[in-house]
């Protein structure tokens, strides 16, 4: 019964999610440009747009959610259920806030869709939450994750394509989402240590740093990137981080038979496929022409 209702859960945390990020989405176009090297004027700015305001309380929820998900069913499951959410951006986007979503969008996000619930349910089934994990794979997992972010934050100035940038930023968004995930779902196994268990627990304290860098590396993403393939990279980069580490960390099994192990490296071509397809440097050949991008209708 569990495992249903953390299913049931996981939908209603994908359709709050994107919803959150269409917001915050509206909300970052009207503030000023995220700068990391003044975080509490960036955040001021943020937090005083009405939208982006709310695209963060309905962030929360959809966090909420999340958590009661992955302490009721395990990980590859959950991110199963939040890989469809993708559908449901494009659908969100296109008839609640008037973006326009071309063909190439449309087979990317669809391509990338299946390939995150091939990747998931071909994973053996597994019992109750699952919450226990290698402390070595944490730690070695957790690092690696931070020093990928890393590398596509800093992606512009080790050379990477400057239209590009609001992509990488959403990557790195996605990747620091995931050590988050990573770091909530080990907390899930310290609750009966009481509050302060988990205010002393070190993974308290690498969720936040993450949450906090993902914060704002995911505002600058929406800001530099169009609304639908950013957020659909940052969703695609989590889910991935998440999955990898509910295999790599907490022991997730793998597939036992050749048609498993088939599909699984088909997903995960399908998803390199439509990272290639759903990004579209609009805004940037736009700003590179000098011409205005037009704002998203009312919800």
């Amino acid at each position: 019964m569990s495992l249903y209702l953390g299913i049931l859960i996981a939908l209603l945390c994908a359709f709050a999610s994107n919803l959150a990020f269409l917001y915050k989405h509206r909300g970052c176009s009207t503030a000023c440009a995220v700068d990391i090297r003044h975080p509490l004027r960036t955040a001021g700015s943020l937090w005083s747009q009405r939208w982006f305001a709310i695209g963060m309380g309905v962030g929360l929820v959809a966090w909420l959610l999340h958590v009661a998900a992955i302490s009721l069913a395990p990980l590859s499951v959950v991110q199963a259920v939040l890989s469809g959410g993708l559908v449901l951006l494009a659908v969100m986007a296109d008839r609640l806030f008037g973006f326009s979503i071309g063909p190439r969008q449309w087979w990317g996000l669809g391509m990338t869709c299946v390939g995150l619930i091939l990747l998931a349910i071909t994973l053996p089934k597994t019992h109750g939450a699952h919450s226990s994990f290698s402390l070595t794979a944490m730690i070695a997992f957790q690092a690696g994750l931070f020093g990928l972010g890393a590398l596509f934050i800093m992606g512009k100035r080790l050379g990477g394509p400057a239209e590009h940038h609001g992509i990488m930023l959403a990557a790195a968004a996605g990747i620091l989402f995931g050590v988050c995930n990573l770091g909530v779902k080990a907390l899930t196994g310290v609750v009966g240590d009481g509050v302060l268990g988990i205010v002393l627990s070190p993974w308290t304290w690498v969720a936040l740093s993450a949450s906090a860098a993902a914060f704002y590396a995911s505002a600058r993403s929406l800001q530099d990137g169009d609304a639908v393939p950013v957020i659909a990279i940052t969703g695609t980069a989590a889910n991935i981080a998440t999955i990898a580490g509910g295999i790599i960390v907490f022991g997730d099994p793998l597939p036992n038979d050749a048609l498993g192990i088939v599909l699984q490296a088909l997903a995960f071509v399908l998803v390199i496929v439509a990272s290639a397809l759903t990004p579209a440097p609009v805004r940037a050949a736009r700003v590179a022409s000098g011409a205005a991008a037009p704002a998203p209708s009312g919800a």
